[in-house]
């Protein structure tokens, strides 16, 4: 007990407040080395004052508590590697402040009143309309978040590009329908689809496949569609809501009647492209 330092006398070294360090216990992001049974008071090692402080500091960075935890874990077995973790970190944060900007500008210019706040960050969209006969679409559907969407639809669409080698090949570009709202609250279900030629080897191959990956076939039917071609770009949140704005926008004016839910169609090589080539066009099905 002699080496041991109170909570009062730890909390002064390590430049924290007690109410501090019993929340990290809590946490367990910093146990004491000892808790007397009888008073429960706590106490450190003076060796823990690093520990402590480089917790307090991790959560400045508004770190999740476990990347926090895994992070610290780290640190005395492998430093460049914890510093790795914390790069990776702060380079996802930096992309979100990044879109969390561009939300804003939207915002601003939204509730001032002007034209329109996406376009004038954005710029114009052109709209036109695309007649699309029937067709065969191997499809997978996932209630996911706004934040697990890119992955899953790059992950989802790989596999049923797969299959659809098997089903007499596709007939069309890829596309991603939202039949709800996917956002940080609203999670879809968005739904993946990629047109095939043969029906019937679409229906065995989903038959085989579509418990582990929720894999359906359907049928749809001939649509206009009215829709916007953007760049690769403009495909990140929040920039693809000025384009979903301006087609709404454009059916409004003319009197049509969205007749489904919108879709992200994907006609060109991802991987490929660069910022400004146009990948995807943002498009609705519509009626007069």
């Amino acid at each position: 007990m002699d080496d041991l330092l109170t909570i009062g006398a730890f909390a002064s070294r390590a430049r924290l407040s007690a109410k501090a360090l019993r929340l990290y216990d809590r946490l367990g992001l910093l146990p004491p080395a000892y808790v007397d049974e009888v008073n429960g008071y706590r106490y450190y090692r003076a060796d823990q004052v690093e520990r402590a402080r480089l917790v307090a500091l991790l959560r400045q960075l508004d770190m999740p508590l476990a990347r926090i935890a895994e992070v610290v874990g780290l640190v005395e077995r492998d430093g460049t590697r914890a510093a790795e973790r914390l790069a990776a970190y702060w380079a996802g944060a930096e992309e979100r402040f990044a879109s969390q900007r561009t939300l804003v500008a939207y915002l601003r210019g939204r509730l001032s009143g002007t034209e329109s706040g996406m376009e004038q960050t954005y710029g114009t969209f052109t709209v036109e309309t695309v007649d699309i006969a029937p067709q065969v679409l191997l499809t997978q559907s996932r209630h996911t978040l706004a934040d697990e969407l890119p992955a899953w639809i790059g992950a989802s669409l790989g596999r049923l590009e797969e299959g659809a080698a098997a089903c007499g090949g596709a007939t069309g570009a890829p596309f991603v329908v939202y039949h709800s709202e996917v956002s940080m609250e609203s999670d879809g279900p968005a739904e993946s689809c990629v047109p095939v030629a043969d029906e019937g080897a679409a229906r065995a191959w989903a038959a085989e496949h579509g418990r582990a990956w929720e894999t359906t076939v359907r049928v749809e039917p001939a649509a206009r569609l009215a829709y916007t071609r953007i760049s690769k770009a403009q495909v990140a949140h929040p920039q693809i809501l000025a384009a979903f704005e301006a087609v709404e926008r454009w059916i409004a004016a003319r009197g049509l009647r969205v007749t489904g839910p919108c879709r992200e169609i994907y006609f060109a090589d991802w991987d490929a492209a660069g910022p400004e080539d146009p990948v995807c066009d943002v498009a609705f099905p519509v009626a007069s």
